[in-house]
């Protein structure tokens, strides 16, 4: 009899666990299924970089069928789960639904932007969470960049060229940075607009940047990018967001219609609906085997867990994580089913780097400091070795090396893909 192994979610996690459970189970022992939106796995840690062109867009994703053998791969969502009768509900992406039996089922079903309730948050601000934030920011630069160039009214030249961040973690300053670093030089082609000059800010309610690192690392981070010409305001909390500007703490109203907001993420709301215990901040609690509390055959990594800490309280919400945490599960999974022994996931942070743009970086291998071009260096070294696939590996170098000698490319890519109407 083959098990039926039913994986919820192709991030990091997924994707790292249904690898490994093709390594270890049998051949013809289990039937592997993974449930994910698209046919792709996105490296996220590269979104700043498709955003600022330096990458292309697609060579920052992975299809899914390059890297899974042995895996039947399903575009969908699970939307249901009946723990008692061990089954899930599948809804596909024409809409249709299936019940879906499982033996065992591991959920890595990730994370979304975390949403507070400030006036006009949802209706006026973007998030960078996607390949597809990626674009539509990139695109609003230039096409921010292009009407700047054309106006004659002052206010509205100056409601263009100013870009707010929110959030002052590894996303909003990777964003912010290599945004900035692409609009510099795109500033190049719009001599009106240069004129003018732009203004990027970073709103950050607490008294630091990059909370998950050194004080040293970040100290010299928030020096860096203030020597651009980055505005950061420290200890300062966004309160209300017009279509063409946003209000914050202080009383200061900024003139702007560029708001990304990157203040944290929350776990997928669609947890609320699968019969799982849930924790205060809506994650499933784990076990250090990674187990769902109180459920014997389900499994939850990633961003959705709640996974303990050794040293106290539960693992941070990271790619670097998740990544760690699928084979660690896929292996007590094995086990659970007569495979290899299990054992516990164990928190440690390998290396962690912040890319500055401009080759510059910020970053921490073990008990090691690094800052400025060795780190940004081994930063792209790190996540060579983490990208899968040999040949998402080859494209990356190969655009890398390409934008040294080039200008920036700054073509809508939404004006490239989307097709005119007929008629």
């Amino acid at each position: 009899m083959a098990w039926n192994i039913v994986i919820a979610g192709g991030g990091f996690g997924g994707l790292a666990a249904a690898r490994e459970l093709e390594k270890v189970m049998p051949k013809q022992s289990a039937r592997l299924m993974l449930v994910n939106e698209t046919n792709y796995s996105t490296y996220s840690p590269f979104l700043p970089e498709a955003a600022a062109g330096t990458l292309e867009p697609r060579h920052v994703v992975t299809p899914l069928r390059d890297i899974l053998k042995r895996t039947y791969i399903r575009l969908g969502e699970i939307d249901g789960h009946d723990p008692v009768a061990k089954t899930v509900e599948l809804r596909t992406k024409d809409g249709e639904t299936e019940t879906v039996p499982y033996d065992q089922l591991l959920l890595s079903l990730g994370s979304v932007s975390r949403v507070l309730p400030i006036p006009g948050l949802t209706e006026h601000a973007m998030g960078f969470k996607g390949l597809a934030d990626a674009i539509v920011l990139r695109n609003k630069v230039i096409e921010n960049l292009e009407a700047a160039n054309a106006t004659t009214d002052h206010q509205r030249r100056e409601e263009l060229l100013t870009f707010v961040f929110v959030g002052g973690g590894y996303a909003g300053l990777e964003a912010l940075a290599e945004l900035q670093d692409f609009a510099a030089d795109a500033m190049d082609s719009y001599p009106r607009a240069r004129l003018h000059g732009m203004r990027w800010i970073l709103i950050e309610a607490a008294p630091r940047v990059l909370p998950e690192i050194d004080q040293d690392l970040a100290d010299y981070a928030l020096r860096e990018l203030r020597g651009r010409g980055i505005d950061i305001k420290l200890e300062t909390q966004l309160k209300e967001v017009t279509k063409n500007s946003v209000t914050i703490s202080t009383g200061e109203v900024i003139p702007t219609t560029t708001v990304v907001w990157t203040a944290g993420v929350a776990p997928a709301p669609i947890l609320k609906q699968l019969s799982l215990p849930l924790d205060e901040r809506g994650r499933v609690p784990v076990d250090d085997h990674l187990r769902v509390q109180g459920l014997d055959s389900v499994w939850a990594i990633g961003d959705c867990a709640a996974a303990p800490d050794p040293r106290g309280g539960t693992c941070p919400p990271t790619a670097q994580h998740a990544v760690r945490q699928g084979p660690v599960a896929a292996r007590n999974i094995a086990a659970e089913l007569g495979v290899g022994e299990a054992g516990p996931f164990t928190y440690r942070s390998e290396a962690s780097f912040v890319n500055l743009g401009r080759y510059k970086a910020v970053g921490r291998i073990g008990d090691r400091k690094l800052r400025g071009f060795p780190a940004w260096f081994l930063a792209r070294s790190y996540h060579m070795s983490q990208i899968p696939g040999y040949a998402r590996k080859a494209h990356a170098i190969l655009d890398w090396t390409s934008s040294l000698p080039f200008k920036r490319d700054i073509a809508e890519l939404g004006s490239v893909t989307s097709p005119k109407r007929l008629g």
